[in-house]
Formats: structure tokens, sequence, C-alpha cells
């Protein structure tokens, strides 16, 4: 089966640190969907690392690493990451697996995606400019390139084409400041590196690894929030980021899908433009942030913050067929006095459990539940019974509001902060 773990928020959920605790019961980990728009950090005997296209996996020795065809590759920008492990991961060249489907990321998507977010003016969406639109977009218009194209003697050829169709519509764009020759110089040192990697035909790999009993454990990019059929469309990413997108990233049928593992922060959090019901502003938010250490992990951007919001996690639980919850970062509640969950939404003259289909246009406002804060350190608890009666009663809630077991909760970054529930 394939156990799938994902974000249902708006990202940001410590996605990467989840998964590098559970590989290790799974013989690979594959990413399904997104690009170097994501961005899981790990703390590992006390050094940071950023993975924004491998799999959290590879920290792993035994475990396998496949990025699927679902995901959206940067051959610059996978060079650099993989030069960022190296060190710490010298053997994982033998682990790490490419499917040969994954579409490229050309460096005249990053240019096109930055003209085209700049003609928004304050209509923009909080791209992070990485590309990432453009190339789905040529994914969806049938005319992309493909990472077993690097292969082909006509590659060349064929990249030529494609620019110059992108250098076409960048004309009615902005001009913007953009080296073109300088990425293009990276970006075809990197696929000449790339070309000694293991690509693979991602769908007939992971199969049969199926077939021979292997535990495969679906790693997803982004949140729930940010799918782009069922996320607060326009503000979201290109890719479907649910369970759904299990399937189609990876190339396996809908019955093998077995546990999926839902992370949700103590709180919430949203990077760039969009709505945010529940998001806190001023001091309060500000406060937040600093505790949480809210900045985004690919671009460095303040994170938006605020309560969580139980009848969007309702939604996000129902569309991903959750079996299972982890909740982190509690641990920066901790000098809180008092904590709030968003319990119901206000729009069009009623109250409801159920979020309207268009979170821009609604004037929604939230209803509240308060709690008292635990005011105490978690560092060092390794029970959930040895935590403070007030922090458990929290989850106890959560628990019963979600009807969805609790089974993890994070109370730091580091891998050996993580309660661990039968």
């Amino acid at each position: 089966m394939v156990d799938v773990l994902l974000g249902l928020q708006w990202g940001d959920e410590g996605k990467g640190k989840v998964v590098d605790y559970l590989a290790r019961q799974y013989d690979i980990v594959a990413r399904f969907q997104g690009g170097p728009n994501a961005g899981h950090t790990l703390v590992l005997d006390g050094q940071k690392f950023v993975l924004h296209t491998i799999p959290s996996g590879i920290f792993r020795p035994q475990v396998l690493n496949l990025i699927g065809n679902g995901v959206v590759i940067d051959p610059t920008t996978l060079i650099k990451e993989m030069e960022s492990i190296a060190a710490a991961v010298p053997n994982f060249g033998e682990r790490l697996f490419i499917a040969k489907k994954a579409q490229l990321i050309l460096p005249s998507h990053r240019l096109l995606d930055t003209a085209m977010e700049a003609a928004k003016g304050k209509a923009k969406i909080g791209s992070t400019l990485r590309g990432i639109g453009p190339t789905y977009t040529d994914k969806i218009a049938r005319r992309g390139l493909r990472m077993g194209d690097i292969l082909l003697p006509n590659f060349k050829a064929r990249y030529e084409e494609l620019k110059t169709e992108h250098l076409k519509m960048a004309q009615i764009y902005p001009t913007v400041d953009f080296d073109l020759a300088e990425q293009e110089a990276n970006f075809f040192a990197a696929v000449e590196t790339l070309k000694g990697h293991q690509l693979v035909d991602g769908e007939y790999f992971i199969n049969k690894q199926l077939t021979q009993g292997k535990k495969v454990l679906a790693e997803g990019a982004q949140g729930s929030m940010l799918d782009i059929d069922f996320g607060t469309y326009p503000f979201v990413t290109s890719s479907n980021t649910i369970s759904a997108g299990v399937c189609n990233g990876l190339g396996v049928a809908p019955q093998k899908i077995g546990e999926v593992i839902g992370i949700t922060k103590a709180y919430c959090t949203r990077v760039g433009s969009g709505p945010f019901p529940s998001e806190l502003f001023g001091e309060e938010g500000e406060n937040l942030r600093q505790a949480g250490g809210e900045f985004g992990a690919t671009t460095g951007r303040p994170r938006r913050c605020g309560w969580l919001d139980l009848p969007q996690l309702k939604y996000t639980i129902m569309l991903n067929g959750v079996t299972q919850l982890v909740i982190t970062k509690v641990d920066v509640l901790n000098e809180m006095e008092e904590l709030k969950v968003a319990t119901a939404y206000n729009y069009g003259g009623q109250k409801s459990q159920e979020l309207p289909h268009d979170l821009v246009l609604e004037d929604i406002s939230l209803d509240y539940r308060s709690y008292a804060g635990w005011k105490s350190n978690l560092k060092g608890i390794q029970k959930f019974e040895d935590f403070p009666q007030k922090l458990q009663d929290y989850i106890h809630s959560l628990e019963t509001e979600l009807d969805v077991p609790m089974k993890m909760i994070s109370t730091g970054p580091e891998r050996e902060a993580l309660i661990i529930r039968d």
C-alpha cells in the first residue's frame, strides 16, 4: 500500500520533519506533486536542511527516494539541493530516482512567471517566481519538456523552440530584470549533471516495488488549501495537493492508497496573498510569527499567522480521507495565557460548518472558542500523559471536534521532539 502524508492547511505545517521520522518505517518515500516552491525543513543533529524537490526520506540510509512524474523539476535548483546534502548524505545518488515523465522548469518559465506577476500589480497572487505556474501551463497545453527528454539527441532544438514561444509571450508583459543567458548556462550545466543520475519510468518503478511488498510513503508539498481545484482559488498552487493527486503524481491506482496522515499546526499560517479568515493582525499576529519563527523556508517571506480553523480542517480532512492526524508547533503556544480556535463560519446571513465556494469574495466572520494556555515548557517530555493537563484537554477537544485520532504531537523542530500516541 501507499500511505500518504500531506498538509491540511496552507502549507508549512512541518511535513519534512514528520516524513523524516516516519521514513524509517518505509522502503520508499516519493514526492508526487509541486516543485521547488516547496520547502521542507529538517533539523538533524543541530544542523538545518531545507529540501525543495528531493523527498525528505533521503536522510534515512536504507530508504529509496523517488521524485514522481507529478513534480516539476528545475535542474539548477535540484543540483544545488544535491550539493547541499552531499556532505551529510554521501551516498544519496544511489537512493534517489527521478521519474522521466516529470516536467522540466526552464529558465524562460521563471522569466514568464516574474513578468506575469509584475503585471498583476496589487492583484498579485503571491507567486514564488520559481516558474511553477508556467511549467504546469505548458504541461496542460501539451508542449512541455520532460526529464526523459534530456537524454534525446534533439533536446536542445526542442528547448529552443519552447523558449522562443515563451519570449513571444513575455512581450505582452512588463520588462523585468532577468539574466536569461546566465540562467541558461546554469540550466544546461545542471542538465548534463542530471544525465548521470538515475532517471526511471516512475510508474513502473513504484508499482514493481509495491508488487514486491515494499512500503511506500507519498510525501505532499504545499498544503491542501492550495490545491488547484479545492483551495482558495485563484490564490493557489498549480497542482493537486490533496491525496487524490498521489494517483496521478506517481502512477498508482486508487485502491493502492492506505493510511492518509494529515498534518496541522496548533495554529495557522499562510505565505503570500489570498484569503485567510482566522488571520491575526497587529501585535497579536506579530508575536505569534516571532514565537514560531514563521518565515518561508523557500522565500524567507514572513508568514501571516492566525488561530486554528476547525471548519477549514474538517474540509481538508474530508477531501483527503484523513485517517490520522499530526499536530505540530504546540510548543509555540507555551507562554500564551489564552488561545483560540475558530468553530464556525458566518456568511450569507447564516452560521455554517462548511466553507463557501469562494473565500475571496464572501464577507466572512468566524466564531471562536477560547482555551486556557498551559504556560509550561514542553522540552524533554516523551509521553502524552506527561503533558500539562490543559494541553491534554486541548488535544482531546480537537480530536472530538475533528473525529480523527491525533497520533503524533511535535513539540519542537528536532527529530526527537515528537510524541507518539498508540
